[in-house]
């Protein structure tokens, strides 16, 4: 990586990680998102979109509102993208040292974006407890981890982390007990990259409010606001003293075509839209008293 002081440092900037879940699917919701809320820095996942096919599909339509991009795609799976409009250098992909399943698969793009080294992840899944995949998880957390040590020190890491930090990032713990995002292993893997100077800067804001920003598709779950938080972004001990709004825009999850995931936003050294942004977490609903049975939930 190219040492930051070669870098100018650009300010009053927002910073936007949202999984799209197919970004070919969401073209209608996604152009017109990114002129209203005037993002510039998106890190995007699960975009499912070989570079090529994602640059025909979008390339025109970004470099006419001003984004440069960086890709790392594969076809149907995975995929993350970091589209820039405050400079865009020393792109990386993938995570160095970070085994593959049994490939590389694209889930991470890194650039230094106006002077601060910008991570768009798209952490494994762990599809179930003790399996080979939830292993892989945490053996690319440890190699990411290792990345993020010997980086620069202004960096914001940025992405769908697959991991809910605490018990108050799910709307009912007692439903994921036996499910992956909330076990030890996979939050002591998180605190690791926190302990090297990371701060959650959304929970820094919102230190008692129910925020979430993944509601499945099945049963109703946004509706009743069953969610997740397992969107993040994490400033460094550098750069979080810049944040001056870190929100979740909720009603991008809204209307016809959403993804399942809704935008992070961060704004760094101004807040257009007011010091916690424009959209307050919606008062707690936790479906009433009724236990409620994850969708997936054997």
């Amino acid at each position: 990586m190219r040492a930051l002081d070669a870098v100018t440092t650009v300010g009053c900037v927002r910073v936007v990680t949202w999984n799209v879940n197919s970004v070919k699917q969401r073209v209608p919701r996604l152009l017109p998102w990114l002129d209203q809320r005037k993002p510039d820095v998106v890190c995007l996942q699960e975009t499912k979109l070989a570079d090529d096919a994602f640059t025909a599909l979008l390339g025109d339509a970004l470099g006419e509102r001003g984004y440069e991009f960086a890709l790392f795609g594969e076809t149907q799976w995975n995929g993350v993208a970091l589209l820039s409009r405050v400079g865009l250098d020393d792109i990386a992909v993938g995570v160095a040292g970070a085994p593959g399943f049994p490939h590389i698969e694209a889930r991470a793009v890194a650039a230094t974006c106006g002077g601060v080294r910008v991570h768009s992840l798209y952490v494994p899944n762990g599809r179930e407890p003790e399996s080979d995949h939830y292993k892989y998880k945490l053996e690319w957390l440890a190699s990411l981890r290792d990345v993020l040590e010997a980086g620069p020190a202004d960096a914001l890491v940025c992405g769908d982390i697959n991991i809910a930090p605490t018990d108050a990032d799910v709307f009912d713990p007692e439903a994921y007990i036996g499910q992956t995002h909330v076990t030890e292993p996979e939050r002591a893997a998180l605190e690791a990259i926190k302990a090297l100077g990371f701060h959650d800067v959304v929970r820094d804001r919102w230190p008692n409010e129910r925020v979430f920003s993944y509601w499945d598709y099945r049963a109703g779950m946004f509706h009743r606001d069953l969610g997740m938080r397992i969107d993040l972004i994490l400033a460094s001990d550098s750069v979080a003293p810049r944040v001056r709004a870190a929100w979740i825009d909720r009603h991008a999850r809204k209307g016809t075509g959403p993804s399942d995931h809704a935008p992070v936003i961060v704004d760094l050294d101004e807040a257009p839209d007011g010091d916690i942004g424009p959209v307050v977490p919606p008062p707690s609903s936790p479906g009433g008293k009724k236990k409620v049975k994850l969708p997936q939930a054997k």
